[in-house]
């Protein structure tokens, strides 16, 4: 028995169905290059490492106040930081990947 006479996973299959649909859809898919790789994972790393920053920012302050309202704004103002952190790392990653 042959490796493509084997059978296929259910991951394998909708795998192939998605190549299809896109290929029907005229999408082509283009590998990245390694210089797109490298520049990918140093805007992941970066912005991993800012969120890891702001998280402790974060939790340092919430140790320091203890009113109820004043710790729904600070963790208003940490979600909405962590939003724009992962909305400029994709927007960037985007870019990369345009070219």
């Amino acid at each position: 028995m042959s490796e493509d006479d084997a059978p296929k996973s259910a991951y394998e299959l909708a795998m192939e169905r998605l190549r299809k649909q896109d290929a029907d859809a005229g999408i082509e898919i283009v590998p990245l290059t390694e210089q797109q790789r490298d520049a990918i994972a140093e805007v992941r790393n970066f912005y991993e490492s800012k969120a890891a920053e702001r998280d402790v920012l974060h939790q340092s302050e919430m140790r320091r106040v203890a009113e109820p309202d004043a710790r729904a704004l600070l963790e208003e103002q940490y979600g909405r930081d962590r939003e724009r952190l992962n909305s400029e790392r994709d927007s960037k990653i985007a870019k990369i990947r345009r070219g």
